[in-house]
């Protein structure tokens, strides 16, 4: 595939990957969430005998990931949503079984989709200016890209609900005191020159046995996660029907309040 979204930068057996979206502060539409896909399968054909490790970052300075791409889902229908939603799924899957370690590298905002994809990597390293969030309620809608089911692995069931249920953000000091991150850095280079050195001391294990690592830990989750994120995407979906979901997206695209209607 030819990357126009994504910056590929491979330092020895190290890849530098970066969500090249600026303008739109790297929001994840269709055509990015396909270009990660094409990336991580090639990679994953790969497997550890040409490559280390990744560190997912985005360009810019205000955001790793904002989000994702609400203008494009605002033409979207039922069905269309749901595709969308299992397209960022089936992404953040891959992502999450990559046979080498991934670490995101966060500076700036990473919010819903962008959450989404810093929890699908093994762990998160943030600026101090970095916020999270998972702020989809505000939109009328859900968290789709494996949200739901990834935060109440991060930050337990009760931390995960309270962020989920009133689309708050925290900023990263709050992250790292509720496990979401790993470390907190005061600049994006220092926090870059960190992950290149952890990566640099798995680099010193056994390949085979970091990558069974990564197996056993990711299947150590619940069982029926392929279950809910069916679940979830199809959920995504009918928030497209309703009013309130439809008064989000214009409210977001017009830059204002959303003005909610309570449910008869």
């Amino acid at each position: 595939m030819n990357y126009k979204f994504l910056n590929i930068e491979i330092k020895r057996d190290i890849m530098l990957l970066g969500i090249n979206r600026p303008n739109k502060m790297n929001a994840l539409s269709s055509r990015v969430l396909k270009e990660l896909e094409s990336i991580f399968i090639d990679l994953r054909d790969l497997q550890y005998k040409s490559l280390r490790g990744v560190i997912v970052y985005g360009l810019g300075e205000k955001a790793f990931v904002a989000g994702a791409d609400i203008k494009e889902m605002s033409l979207m229908n039922k069905d269309e949503a749901i595709e969308f939603s299992k397209l960022g799924q089936d992404v953040m899957n891959l992502i999450e079984n990559s046979p080498f370690p991934i670490i995101a590298g966060v500076d700036g905002f990473a919010l819903g989709g962008g959450c989404e994809l810093a929890m699908a990597c093994d762990f998160i390293y943030a600026t101090e200016k970095s916020i999270f969030g998972q702020p989809e309620v505000s939109l009328g809608l859900i968290p789709s890209f494996g949200g739901c089911i990834r935060l109440l692995k991060y930050v337990g069931r009760a931390m995960a609900k309270e962020m989920i249920y009133t689309g708050k953000q925290i900023n990263a000091e709050k992250a790292f005191e509720i496990g979401l991150v790993n470390q907190v850095f005061k600049t994006e280079k220092s926090m870059m020159d960190s992950a290149v050195e952890t990566l640099n001391e798995i680099k010193l294990q056994s390949p085979e046995a970091v990558s069974a690592c990564k197996k056993v830990m990711n299947n150590a989750d619940d069982s029926l996660a392929l279950d809910a994120f069916d679940y979830e995407a199809k959920t995504f979906g009918e928030m497209f029907l309703l009013p309130n979901g439809q008064e989000g997206i214009r409210a977001f695209l017009g830059k204002r309040k959303a003005q909610f209607v309570k449910v008869s």
